[in-house]
């Protein structure tokens, strides 16, 4: 039976009334499905329509046309829809009770209500001390609803001002934190500034919306904006820099407008020191953002400031620490790594690099107590926290972040520790290298005392760094600093499948996987799973993570199995098998939607970027403990520490039930299971495989087909990144002082007496 209050289909129709219930609301595009008690007698209608945000017992207007949904029966397809405050006593009560405002909930709305009656909102918002005849409300509750409905408010504004541009409203929160309250105005004066500041906005919605304000599509701000947004593109595809013929082709395409433009857009850029312009070794002449131009030069200039002067180890009988240190470890080290412990305490800057299994945590906890043995103040550090970790427990040391040990400086943006006031240490071990992009590594090097030795110990065979340069791999071929390549795989590493097909794949050999229990003498931890479409291997992996790992290898589905995908998109891409996962593993808990995914307590989830002020940064995995619907805030736990979300900052997570393989670098998992089918064949690469299967401990399963194994085995990544760090160090250091890369190393003599070592 139709409402009593519904016209006739088709019928064109005005209604008011209070909304009543919101049963769906996407912030992105508006689009909103409410029902709505209209004045009089009757029961509730169903409106349909788009509106930046709405929240019970607001009023609505709505003007549209009675249609009947096959499904859902007769409803108002509104093409206007117009909502205000609620102005009565109980749409108030039930206004604020829905969470409008952060904070108050039922119950301390129906005691504003029945204190203040309709001049609730009134009392709040221009005698706000009358708050605290409230019971329950002191001067700090107050003070905390003051901000709570002055933030509803100018986010409620930005909605609208987005939503009337055609915008999605979903950033509304994040735009607000950043620019506050002039954040209307900092926007119609430059729109650009989202797809600078904004995550999750891009440059082509910014510029949509300045062509929306009036904006010329030929102008010269428009052009600028266009030129520094393709190199920052360019800059996550780890490009430093970018040929200038190409960067004018790729803007003019991008903004549809003259090349002519674009070039004086360009060279704006130079003049106002935005970008640079320099030649490289090739003649290429190349266009760098400002900041990257200088990390890479202060790249080159701190290493070479580092080499010089004597190292902090007094000179020491290596004959005799060597055997000293074998026995506090309780083993014997290889002659590679004996060479590799020479160079430790001579060379002020080393390179240690090589594969799973040749020994280099091994080399590092030795390296760690001869120097700890000299009385010398030892510092370690990963980019990531996994790593972090991983790096602690190898050698019972304390090892931080190298965000965490740079310090954030929240007035000014940047770190605490520099060239001006550097780090307090002598020896600087800093493990996972391959992960440190130029930024990074330009903060770390020029922090690094002029005193203090460094070694960096990493996997140069891995997957570069997410950002932007590929800093261990041009320094090792810059052949500037001394380089140990640890190449010789230990007996017990070596019955492991995981690390000989890693080994193998590394060198362009297919891997091998047991076909029985007695085909060889290698433990079987690594396996692959036949699924020539991808719907069968989405379920086999389900299978996989759910049920037959956790049963036969004892491991928790939900913190020791990692899925470890190719790429995001696609059907065996990270965001659909998270979406999948998260359905068999945790379907039930408490959570909220927001950005297109539900996050749940008990999900899994990662960080996605660095935030310097929760001091949490990208590739942090944690696991979400609560769920406040009152307060909008979301809490995940990071190892040994909380930390708060609100719901409009939960763009900054994602679920980690599956994780790009890029993402996963850094740590390591009892299991990790990878698809790798042809329908990743853009980022099918050797590399890639080779870091996805690096990343198991205990158990490796690929999923997928052998067609899309050998792709990636036999494909090295053509595409060069564009840094021109390795001529920067060429000319930072004579060429007397080149140090080829080609090991093993012939023992290092000593220089002056050997000090005594402890026995």
């Amino acid at each position: 039976m139709p409402d009593e209050n519904a016209g006739e289909q088709g019928q064109r129709d005005t209604v008011r009334g209070v909304v009543e219930r919101v049963r769906y609301h996407n912030p992105e595009s508006g689009f909103c499905v409410l029902r709505v008690r209209l004045r009089g007698p009757g029961a509730p209608i169903t409106v349909v329509g788009t509106a930046p945000s709405v929240t019970p017992g607001e009023h609505l207007e709505a003007v549209g046309e009675w249609v009947i949904d096959r499904r859902h029966g007769q409803q108002l397809r509104a093409t206007t829809l117009r909502l205000a405050s609620p102005t009565s006593p109980l749409g108030i009560e039930t206004y604020l009770a829905s969470g409008a405002v952060r904070g108050v909930g039922p119950e301390l709305a129906g005691r504003l209500v029945r204190a203040f009656g309709a001049r609730v909102f009134e009392v709040i918002e221009s005698e706000p001390e009358k708050l605290e005849d409230v019971e329950g409300i002191g001067p700090k509750r107050r003070a905390l609803l003051e901000v709570a409905w002055r933030e509803k408010k100018i986010v409620h504004e930005i909605m609208l001002f987005l939503h009337t541009h055609g915008l999605g409203t979903a950033r509304a929160f994040r735009i607000f934190k950043t620019y506050g309250e002039n954040a209307i105005a900092t926007v119609q004066r430059d729109p650009y500034v989202l797809a600078r500041d904004i995550r999750g906005i891009g440059f082509k919605t910014a510029d949509a919306l300045a062509l929306r304000l009036g904006f010329d599509p030929h102008s010269e701000e428009r052009a600028r904006a266009g030129v520094e947004h393709v190199l920052l593109e360019l800059t996550e595809q780890g490009h430093c820099a970018y040929p200038e013929a190409d960067l004018v082709a790729r803007a003019a395409q991008l903004l549809e407008i003259p090349a002519d433009i674009v070039e004086r857009a360009l060279e704006h850029g130079v003049e106002e020191r935005r970008l640079v312009r320099r030649e490289d070794a090739q003649g290429r002449r190349l266009v760098y953002l400002t900041w990257l131009d200088e990390a890479e030069a202060s790249v080159a200039s701190s290493l070479a400031r580092l080499v010089g002067g004597p190292h902090p180890c007094p000179p020491i009988d290596v004959s005799r620490a060597i055997p000293w240190v074998e026995r506090r470890l309780g083993l014997e080290l290889a002659t590679e790594q004996r060479q590799a412990l020479t160079l430790a305490v001579t060379a002020k800057v080393m390179v240690l690099t090589g594969g799973p299994g040749v020994g280099k945590t091994t080399l590092v906890n030795a390296i760690v107590q001869v120097m700890a043995a000299k009385s010398l103040r030892v510092v370690l550090a990963a980019p990531t926290g996994r790593a972090a970790k991983r790096l602690s427990e190898a050698t019972g040391r304390e090892a931080r972040t190298v965000h965490r040990l740079l310090e954030f400086d929240p007035g000014t943006g940047g770190f605490l520790h520099g060239r001006e006031n550097p780090l307090k240490g002598d020896v600087f071990i800093i493990d996972e290298c391959s992960m440190l992009d130029l930024p990074l590594a330009a903060s770390l090097l020029g922090a690094i005392p002029r005193h203090g030795a460094l070694i960096l110990v990493g996997d140069v065979d891995q997957l570069p760094s997410v950002g932007p340069g590929c800093v261990l791999r041009d320094l090792i071929e810059a052949e500037v600093v001394p380089v140990c390549r640890l190449a010789q795989v230990f007996r017990q590493a070596a019955r492991s499948a995981i690390i000989s097909n890693a080994h193998r794949v590394n060198s362009g050999q297919m891997p091998e996987f047991p076909r029985g229990r007695g085909d060889s003498d290698r433990q079987h931890d690594c396996f692959f799973v036949r699924a020539e479409e991808p719907a069968k291997g989405v379920e086999l992996i389900l299978r996989l993570v759910a049920e037959a790992i956790p049963r036969r290898f004892q491991l928790d589905p939900l913190r020791d199995v990692q899925v470890l995908a190719p790429m995001q998109r696609g059907e065996l891409g990270a965001r659909n098998l998270n979406q999948a996962l998260q359905a068999a593993l945790n379907p039930a808990a408490a959570g909220v939607s927001r950005f297109g995914w539900i996050y749940r307590v008990g999900d899994r989830v990662m960080q996605t970027v660095n935030n310097y002020e929760k001091e949490v940064f990208n590739g942090d995995i944690g696991r979400i403990t609560a769920v406040d619907q009152l307060e909008q805030t979301l809490t995940v736990r990071f190892e040994d520490r909380d930390v708060d979300y609100h719901f409009g900052e939960l763009d900054e997570l994602l679920p980690a039930y599956a994780v790009t393989v890029h993402k996963a670098q850094g740590g390591e998992y009892p299991a990790v299971v990878v698809p790798i089918h042809t329908q990743h064949y853009a980022l099918l690469q050797r590399n890639l495989l080779y870091t996805a299967m690096t990343r198991g401990r205990r158990l490796v399963v690929l999923v997928g087909t052998r067609k899309a194994l050998a792709i990636a085995v036999r494909t090295v990544e053509a595409r060069q990144r564009i840094t021109t760090l390795k001529e920067r160090l060429a000319a930072a250091f004579p060429a007397r002082e080149r140090h080829p890369s080609q090991l093993p190393l012939a023992p290092v003599a000593e220089p002056d007496p050997p000090a005594p070592y402890p026995s």
